[in-house]
């Protein structure tokens, strides 16, 4: 081991090395990077501009969008560097930095959606002590320990990955940085590696499951006692879009981190890892979006807004 040397930059795998398809994956990716980054900062403006949507739930929505616009902004616009030059190289330092940051935003992302059923559970079950418990001040704290959870989960799992030695091979087979695919490049013994990180993903993601089952089982028995069926419909209609983005983005990450090896191929990886790292912050905003009348009116008026200020300043430059 004295003799071999650690890699000191990495090679990414694109998806392709035909110039057609390179463009083509710069294209589809500029543009679910686009939508993702629009959809999430048009949801951001109109919390911030209705006060009517001043609450703990959107709170926490616009902390989960400002957690999907950097996430996203980790791995692709790195990703379609990649394929426009066809430059495949990451510098060991820029590789660190990357799995941090994955791993500080997977983890927060999935905490604040942990707390938001939580937040549900308090705004349905106990309605009349819900400006008490869920106050500004808890609020505050409990996204504050989301993101330090996360902080606390990627600098122990990034100083136990680049603590190895990387001699057998430089090139990863995916797109990003990833965990996994760096412990296969180690010529380290990688068991602790290998242990640790299938703990924190087994015991977060159960952690994460059992507190928002818990919450759904209480929300959904309280809702089903309330005789108005528009009463139980609009309960529904704000719990439906967390459920459907937590499930989203839980199940995406189970199958890229704990899936048998059977099913581990150059394909199915980059797969999963599309369906881990770009698919939940491009849905996200459109669940919310589609689901939500409050966003969807602010929206109209945010873009009749934007119209008339058009029309107008085309008027004043006629004048």
């Amino acid at each position: 081991m004295a003799n071999q040397s650690t890699a000191t930059e990495f090679l990414l795998m694109g998806f392709s090395d035909e110039r057609d398809m390179q463009i083509f994956h710069v294209v589809m990716f500029l543009s679910i990077y686009l939508i993702t980054l629009l959809g999430n900062f048009l949801l951001i403006t109109a919390v911030i501009l209705n006060h009517n949507l001043h609450s703990p739930m959107y709170f926490f929505l616009v902390n989960l969008s400002f957690s999907d616009i950097c996430y996203i902004s980790t791995t692709v616009p790195k990703s379609m560097a990649t394929s426009l030059t066809n430059n495949k190289l990451i510098s060991f330092s820029g590789c660190v930095t990357q799995v941090f940051l994955v791993v500080v935003l997977a983890s927060g992302e999935l905490f604040i959606l942990t707390v938001m059923a939580y937040d549900r559970y308090i705004a349905i079950c106990h309605p009349l002590q819900y400006t008490l418990i869920m106050n500004w001040n808890t609020c505050l704290q409990m996204a504050a320990a989301s993101w330090v959870f996360g902080v606390i989960n990627s600098v122990v799992n990034t100083t136990n990955t680049f603590k190895l030695l990387f001699c057998r091979s430089n090139t990863i087979q995916q797109f990003f940085c990833d965990i996994p695919q760096l412990l296969l490049l180690s010529c380290s013994d990688t068991k602790a590696n290998k242990w640790v990180l299938f703990a924190v993903v087994v015991f977060g993601s159960l952690f994460c499951f059992s507190c928002v089952l818990f919450s759904y089982g209480y929300i959904f028995s309280t809702v089903l006692k309330i005789p108005s069926v528009q009463a139980r419909y609009k309960a529904f209609s704000t719990c439906m879009p967390h459920l459907a983005v937590f499930s989203l983005f839980l199940s995406t990450a189970i199958f890229s981190y704990l899936r048998p090896r059977a099913l581990s191929a150059p394909a199915v990886d980059l797969l999963a890892a599309i369906l881990y790292t770009v698919l939940p912050p491009l849905m996200n905003p459109i669940i919310y979006s589609l689901r939500n009348k409050e966003i969807q009116m602010t929206l109209m008026r945010m873009s009749k807004n934007c119209i008339s200020c058009s029309h107008w300043m085309r008027f004043s430059k006629g004048v």
